[in-house]
Parts: C-alpha cells; sequence; structure tokens
C-alpha cells in the first residue's frame, strides 16, 4: 500500500468534507490515505515546499505554488456573499481604519489578501485565528479580521462588524468569493490526479448522504461551537462550487487573481486547470 498523504486544516467545514475518508466509506484502491491536519496557514507554507501529495490551502496561496500544484475541480470553499469579517470593540471605530492596528490570521490567507484589496494603509499584527475575537475584545489591536466560525460567533462577545468582504466582493463582482482550495501535486500522473478528485468528490457526497453522522464528526473540531452554529458554517463553505468549482467558480478565481495581480499583490495569474474526477476508486 502506498501511502498518500493528504493535508487539510482541522476545521469543522473541512471535516466534513474528508468524513467519507475518515469514516473509511470512500477509500482508494492500492493507497491509504494519511490524514494530515494542520492550521491553514502552517498548509500553506508546506505547499511552498511541496511536502504533501494533496493539500488545502489558501486561495491567495495557489499563485505562488501553481508549478508545484494543480486545483481540483473538488474541494473548493466560496463564499456566496458572505466571507471573512472585520470586526472592532467600537462603533467609533468603524468610520476610520486608516493607520489602525488589524488583527489577521496569517498573511499567506485569502483573508488577508482581500483586506489589503481593500484596505491600503493599517498595521498587520498577525495572530492564530482562534484567538482574534479576544484580541479585539482586550484592546490589544484596534479590529480584526475573522475567519471561521467566528464569522459567526462574534456578536456573542460583543463585538461590531464593520465589513463583511464577501458581502462587499459580491456586490462589486457578482461572482462567489474563492477562499480554500484543494490541489494536488503536478507531479502525481494524471489518472492518479482524476482518482484523487473523484475520491474527493465522493467523500463529500458521503457526507451530504450522512449530514448528522458528519457533523457529529465534525463538532470534534468546532472549538466550543454549538451543533446548530456548526451546521450552518459547514452549509455555508460546503457548497455547490465544493463538488464542482465549475466555470463560475473559476471566472471568480480569475477576477481575484487579476485584481491581485493588477495591485501587485502576487507574482501572476496562476494557470486555471483543474483536475476533474475521473476513475471511480474502489
Amino acid at each position: 500500500m502506498r501511502v498518500l498523504r493528504i493535508g487539510h486544516s482541522p476545521d469543522p467545514d473541512d471535516a466534513f468534507m474528508f468524513y467519507g475518508f475518515a469514516c473509511g466509506a470512500v477509500q482508494m484502491e492500492g493507497y491509504e490515505i494519511e490524514h494530515v491536519l494542520e492550521d491553514i496557514a502552517t498548509l500553506n507554507v508546506r505547499a511552498t515546499r511541496g511536502e504533501l501529495e494533496v493539500t488545502a490551502l489558501s486561495a491567495a496561496t495557489y499563485p505562488h505554488v501553481a508549478g508545484r500544484y494543480r486545483l481540483l475541480a473538488t474541494g473548493a470553499s466560496l463564499g456566496i456573499g458572505y466571507g471573512p469579517v472585520i470586526v472592532c470593540k467600537k462603533e467609533s471605530i468603524a468610520s476610520e481604519l486608516t493607520g489602525r492596528t488589524i488583527a489577521v490570521p496569517g498573511k499567506s490567507t485569502t483573508a488577508y489578501l482581500l483586506l489589503r484589496l481593500y484596505l491600503e494603509d493599517f498595521q498587520a499584527v498577525e495572530i492564530p485565528f482562534d484567538r482574534i475575537p479576544q484580541a479585539v475584545r482586550a484592546g490589544e489591536v484596534d479590529a480584526g479580521l475573522l475567519i471561521h466560525e467566528g464569522q459567526l460567533t462574534y456578536a456573542e462577545m460583543g463585538l461590531v462588524p464593520i465589513l463583511d468582504l464577501g458581502a462587499r466582493w459580491r456586490e462589486e463582482t457578482g461572482f462567489p468569493l474563492p477562499l480554500g482550495l484543494d490541489a494536488v501535486r503536478r507531479d502525481l500522473a494524471e489518472d492518479l490526479q482524476a482518482r484523487i478528485s473523484q475520491a474527493l468528490a465522493e467523500s463529500i457526497r458521503y457526507a451530504f448522504a450522512h449530514e448528522e453522522e458528519a457533523l457529529d464528526y465534525a463538532m470534534q473540531f468546532g472549538r466550543g461551537i454549538d451543533r446548530e452554529i456548526c451546521r450552518r458554517f459547514v452549509r455555508m463553505y460546503v457548497n455547490e462550487y465544493t463538488l464542482d468549482l465549475g466555470g463560475e467558480g473559476k471566472r471568480a478565481l480569475l477576477a481575484l487573481y487579476q485584481r491581485a495581480y493588477d495591485r501587485g499583490l502576487i507574482p501572476a495569474v496562476p494557470p486555471l486547470d483543474p483536475t476533474f474526477p475521473g476513475k471511480t476508486p474502489s
């Protein structure tokens, strides 16, 4: 048995996607699946070194690793009119963020790339994503850029929303917002790339068909959120584009990369040649 290492973050949406693999319902003949759970910032760094055969990564990181990795048509996380949220402690801060300190979940994340697209003059302070709400509430920073379930729970901590970057993106472009992607190393055989894409699609479909069991599994990675918040979060980011990036998903990615390139925030617009599902896994 060959080992196929798949990197993904220990978050409810990723856990839901990979439930079919995790419970053994989806397998790939001749391969043992090894789950490598790391936060997305760490996975982005590992992708620059080409360490894992398959990995989740930020859409913002893909232009920097496109020579090593090829997109999978399955496994993407796109926000349909929603996305990372900038929050603060007081309403007064919301009117003027210029020069303010803003906590960000990592400079390789798509959230940070979007922040740079919409705000030029600020001081970024890197803080682990799950500590950002507390940092804002404690006054360690003026504002915070929230990802993951923090997008749904910030009001419980008395924080005030300034801008939903996904909603702003939708208003300006009409596209969903590409945030996370899955990619496969280009040095793997093309038929294997297609089998991996197919297996991931089967894992996602299995989770959809067994939602309650998949949510039980995803709840392990929810950092204290209740079941209905977990369900809502999963449904936000495991959606129609997760099964198939499709033409609109590719156009959304191209729009993101073209804007970032025009602003000098990425070195080039990367190739968008996703691997589609192929041979059905056994």
